[in-house]
């Protein structure tokens, strides 16, 4: 048996995660264990900074559910319906009562980080392709577009505080 294929998920692997998500234009980035987008399963590290924008998105294959755990930090996980309107929100944190969730195939939803140095672990079912048109929520701001600082906020400020939370 090889062992020296064995990687560790520690704090050293969260922190250079997060470095390099930092140094990140989009302030994301991933850190893939599987060995290729053809991979049958997705399985990687997540790290997010705040005031990042992940725009909602929904994946139409029914082989494509994801699941995701927080390893560090905390987020803001929206859903939404077709229209754009939330249906629901769930604040996740490492150490708190809920730390992940299942997200069916179909579903509209994002991801707010709200701590630097945040980090979950995601598993999906692969190959990864890109995201079609009919993913992509069209009445959310584009990645990158004038809108998005505001749109973001307006997500935020539907959760409490953390400082007020306890």
């Amino acid at each position: 048996m090889n062992n020296d294929n064995i990687q560790l998920i520690d704090g050293e692997l969260l922190d250079r995660a997060s470095t390099e998500a930092r140094r990140s234009p989009r302030l994301r980035r991933n850190h893939n264990f599987h060995d290729s987008d053809e991979a049958v399963c997705h399985r990687l590290l997540n790290a997010v900074e705040p005031g990042s924008y992940v725009r909602p998105h929904r994946h139409l294959d029914p082989d494509k559910d994801e699941t995701f755990v927080v390893l560090r930090g905390s987020f803001g996980l929206v859903l939404f319906d077709d229209e754009g309107n939330v249906t629901r929100t769930a604040f996740l944190r490492a150490d708190g009562d809920s730390i992940g969730a299942t997200v069916p195939h179909g579903t509209f939803h994002t991801l707010i980080a709200f701590e630097q140095g945040s980090v979950f672990f995601e598993s999906k079912a692969g190959p990864y392709r890109p995201l079609a048109d009919a993913e992509t929520a069209s009445w959310a701001p584009e990645e990158g577009s004038p809108e998005t600082a505001t749109y973001l906020a307006e997500l935020e400020a539907r959760f409490v505080p953390q400082e007020e939370e306890a």
